[in-house]
């Protein structure tokens, strides 16, 4: 049975492709303009996977229905220890809508402090 592959469009870098059950979804975030999203003429959202070697890929999309706009597409790919928090900013600037890096990091699995 083939693996079910994921290709990830990437901030100045080619695209990626993963197989995408080795890469957990550890945060996501999204909004749409409207009420209600299956009316929205604008989406956007930011998702962090995470491979079990702490490699981590922060991707995210703004879609419009709108002719005068164009689609948007960033992505980074961090090694294990990487800075996610700043990438996720990047990513979620980069799509025009700051707002969703707090939403996405708050999203991300809880830390245990000693």
């Amino acid at each position: 049975m083939e693996q079910e592959t994921l290709i990830i469009t990437l901030t100045d870098a080619p695209p990626i492709k993963i197989i995408r059950e080795d890469w957990s979804v550890i945060a996501f975030a999204e909004g749409w303009q409207g009420e209600h999203e299956f009316q929205a003429f604008r989406k956007w959202w930011v998702r962090v996977r995470q491979h079990p070697d702490g490699r981590t890929i922060v991707y995210g999309n703004y879609e419009t229905d709108y002719q005068n706009e164009t689609t948007l597409w960033a992505g980074e790919l961090l090694q294990a220890n990487g800075d996610l928090i700043s990438a996720i900013h990047r990513v979620a600037e980069a799509l025009r809508h700051p707002e969703l890096a707090q939403e996405c990091i708050q999203d991300l699995p809880t830390q245990k402090l000693e």
